[in-house]
């Protein structure tokens, strides 16, 4: 299947919020001076929200972003809840609980906000558009409205759900969604790989709108950095993919490296048992954007050893527009797994691909 569609303008979410501003700044004003690669800079980072609460509710725990219509945020922490947050100050707006169709918590992890042609608001104000949210324990895809209730249930393959179910790990399942441009084909990615296929060759999943509901589709082949999962996955506008991989090592810290993966060519592995690697399947094809613990650290202090004390677990991406010459500005955000040695921070980075 062609993923990649040629855009004369850029999707519903990215034109709503190209005005998207940072707020709890650090470092340097000038993104020259800030460079972690040829490709990418970063303008600062925050740590706003690290260890708060929302009208009783722990702020942290983040796995996913993404921009609504209006522009503003969303946030979804991966022990059920979603996150509305200000966009220019990051404070909490909204709070919404998640739950699977037995009233259990989820293990959230990744979000689409999944919106009509048209982005106009209802008269009362609320938001349109329905959620799509990855649970990695089964894993499951499942719509939401935007009050929290369950619309839907995107089938999955049988090899990709947990063991002894499929051949799937618990905990390293559905960790990065995202809608390409045009808003018919939804990708999810495993973080890891699933028993019978060569360690560090992850699947990443496809589904096609069809009559308004999302079938399944092609499957497609990512081979990651040794020792590295596949946290997230945002498609930019071009078709092609930002891929996250991200590793930890005790007493050394964090590994997170940013790629520019083009799925263009890749071999549909909906049908391959096993990939070796050596099998002649065509991966997806990858190129590395930039090594964050290259950046620069904007003064940054990190609370256990890091490579560069900027690093934290980052886990969430989205793209939130283009600055005046072109490049995406990209948000991240770091999971603090509700740990007093970690930290929930923001990340506000430009890339030219």
């Amino acid at each position: 299947m062609r993923l990649r569609t040629v855009l004369a303008t850029l999707t519903a979410g990215l034109a709503a919020a190209t005005c998207l501003s940072a707020a709890g700044s650090a470092g340097a004003d000038s993104v020259a001076n800030n460079a972690c690669s040829p490709a990418v800079s970063i303008d600062r980072f925050s740590d706003a929200l690290d260890k708060t609460t929302y009208n009783g509710t722990f702020v942290g725990n983040f796995s996913a972003l993404a921009v609504d219509g209006d522009g503003s945020l969303a946030a979804l922490e991966d022990r059920s809840s979603l996150f509305g947050l200000d966009p220019k100050t990051l404070r909490p707006t909204s709070a919404v609980h998640l739950a699977d169709e037995k009233g259990a918590d989820l293990d959230s992890e990744g979000l689409v906000i999944d919106l009509p042609h048209s982005r106009l608001r209802s008269s009362g104000g609320t938001p349109i558009g329905t959620l799509l949210i990855t649970s990695e324990t089964e894993p499951s895809v499942r719509r939401y409205s935007r009050d929290g209730k369950i619309l839907d249930r995107l089938p999955v393959p049988a090899s990709l759900q947990v063991a002894p179910a499929g051949r799937a790990t618990g905990n390293q399942t559905f960790e990065g969604l995202t809608l390409l441009p045009g808003g018919r084909t939804l990708l999810a990615s495993m973080e890891y790989a699933i028993s019978g296929d060569s360690a560090g060759i992850v699947r990443f999943q496809t589904w096609r709108r069809h009559h308004g509901r999302f079938e399944l589709a092609a499957q497609y082949a990512y081979r990651t950095d040794a020792g590295l999962g596949v946290p997230e996955v945002q498609a930019a506008p071009d078709g092609r993919l930002l891929v996250l991989e991200r590793g930890f090592t005790a007493g050394v810290g964090n590994t997170v490296r940013l790629y520019l993966a083009d799925p263009l060519r890749a071999t549909d592995t909906s049908g391959v048992e096993n990939l070796t690697g050596q099998d002649g399947v065509r991966l997806i094809k990858k190129t590395l954007l930039a090594d964050i613990a290259d950046c620069p650290s904007l003064g940054a202090t990190a609370k256990q050893p890091q490579p560069n004390p900027l690093l934290d677990n980052i886990e969430g991406m989205t793209i939130t527009g283009r600055d005046r010459i072109g490049r995406l500005k990209v948000l991240l955000v770091s999971d603090d797994n509700q740990n007093a040695a970690q930290t929930t921070r923001f990340y506000y980075l430009r890339i030219r691909v």
